[in-house]
C-alpha cells in the first residue's frame, strides 16, 4: 500500500472535519489482515456511530448462523416461519428472497410515520410488515427493502425465543471482539455517540425531530435491523475481515465458507440488480461507493448516516468510513472521493 495515497484519502476527511462540514469522522483500512490507516476526527479514539443501513448484512448474519445450523431454510416460504404473513403472493415469497430485496416488500411502511410519532414499539412495524401488501410480485424485480430485513429478524427471535440484539451480540459481537457494537444503544447514553446531522424526511418538521429524529433515545434504542446498530470503525473491520478469512476469526470458525461464499455472490440472476445476501455488490462498469478501481467480487453497504463499509477479496482489502453527515447532504460524493483514494493506494 502506497503511504502517500493512504495520507491523501485520511486528509479529505480531516480536511471536511477541520471546516466543519463534517461533524466527525473516522477510517480504517487494512490490507492482508493488517491495518495500515485508523484514524478518528472530531472526536476522541474509537467513535461510535449510528450505521444505519450498514446495519443489514449484520442482521442477515445473524439469520445465517440459524440457516448453518438447520433451524431456518433459504428455500422455504417465509409463512413457515411467521404465518401471520398472509395477503396476494405472500406464499411465494421465500426467505432468500427477504435477503436479496427481491422479496415484493416495500422499503418502509405507509403508516410509517404514524409509528414513528406515536413512538411505536419495533413489535408494531413488525405486524405492519406482515400485513402490508407487496408492492410488486417477488422475484420479478429487485425492490430495496428495509421492511424484508425487518422480517428476517423477526424470524431470528422467533427460532432463538431471544430478542435479536441479545442474539447478535452473543453469537456475533462477542465472539468477533466487536465490544463497542450493539443493536440499539447498547446502554450507553446518547452523548457518548455522534451526533448524525442532516438526516431529512419529507415529513419532518421540528416537533417530529424532538419526537423520532435520528438523535432521538426512541430511535435510536428501537433496535431495527434494518438501521439501528451502533459500532465503530474497529468493529465493523473486524466483521469484515471475517468475510475475507472465509468464515474464520483468529483460529475460530464463525461462519462456513460456503454461507460466506453465497452471503457475498450474486443471488439475483437475471435482474440488473446484483446483491448477495445482505451485502451489496461491485456493479461491473458503474461507479459507486466501493471505488471506480473497486474488483468485481467487491461487496459492501453503505448508510443514510454518512457510513459506508467494504472489502475487496482480490485485493484481500477492506475499509470502513464513518461520518456523522447524512449521505444526502452530498448523495455520498465524499464516501466515493474517499474510497477511490484507499482502492488507488494499493500497489502490488
Amino acid at each position: 500500500m502506497s503511504s502517500e495515497r493512504l495520507e491523501l484519502a485520511a486528509r479529505m476527511l480531516e480536511e471536511e472535519t477541520r471546516s466543519g462540514r463534517v461533524p466527525a469522522a473516522s477510517i480504517l483500512v487494512a490490507r492482508h489482515g493488517v491495518v495500515v490507516l485508523d484514524r478518528d476526527w472530531g472526536g476522541g479514539p474509537g467513535i461510535v456511530y449510528i450505521i444505519a443501513s450498514v446495519t443489514k448484512p449484520v442482521a442477515v448474519t445473524a439469520l445465517m448462523l440459524l440457516v448453518e445450523r438447520g433451524r431456518v431454510s433459504l428455500s422455504e416460504p417465509v409463512q413457515k416461519y411467521l404465518p401471520e404473513f398472509q395477503g396476494a403472493q405472500k406464499e411465494k415469497v421465500l426467505v432468500r428472497d427477504l435477503l436479496s430485496h427481491m422479496s415484493g416488500l416495500p422499503d418502509m411502511l405507509p403508516e410509517d410515520r404514524d409509528l414513528r410519532r406515536a413512538n411505536a414499539p419495533l413489535g408494531w412495524f413488525v405486524k405492519g410488515a406482515l400485513a402490508t401488501p407487496l408492492v410488486h410480485p417477488p422475484r420479478t424485480t429487485f425492490h430495496y427493502s428495509s421492511m424484508g430485513i425487518l422480517l428476517a429478524g423477526e424470524i431470528v427471535e422467533r427460532q432463538t425465543r431471544m430478542p435479536l440484539r441479545k442474539f447478535m451480540k452473543k453469537e456475533l459481537f462477542d465472539p468477533l471482539g466487536m465490544k463497542d457494537s450493539s443493536l440499539g444503544l447498547g446502554g450507553r447514553k446518547l452523548e457518548e455517540t455522534a451526533w448524525c446531522r442532516g438526516i431529512a424526511t419529507s415529513f419532518k418538521n421540528a416537533e417530529d425531530e424532538k419526537r423520532f429524529g435520528a438523535n432521538t433515545p426512541y430511535w435510536r434504542d428501537m433496535g431495527h435491523p434494518w438501521g439501528g446498530m451502533h459500532s465503530t470503525a474497529r468493529d465493523l473491520g473486524a466483521f469484515l475481515q471475517l468475510f475475507l478469512d472465509e468464515g474464520v476469526h483468529d483460529g475460530r470458525r464463525i461462519l462456513g465458507p460456503a454461507t460466506v461464499k453465497a452471503m457475498t455472490s450474486d443471488q439475483n440472476q437475471g435482474v440488473t440488480a446484483p446483491w448477495g445476501l445482505g451485502w451489496g455488490l461491485q456493479r461491473s462498469g458503474q461507479g459507486n461507493s466501493f471505488g471506480e478501481r473497486a474488483s468485481e467480487r467487491t461487496f459492501g453497504h453503505s448508510g443514510a448516516s454518512g457510513t459506508l463499509a467494504w472489502a475487496d477479496p482480490e485485493r484481500d482489502l477492506l475499509c470502513v468510513i464513518l461520518t456523522s453527515r447524512a449521505w444526502s447532504e452530498d448523495g455520498g460524493a465524499l464516501l466515493r472521493k474517499v474510497s477511490d483514494a484507499v482502492q488507488a493506494a494499493v500497489e502490488k
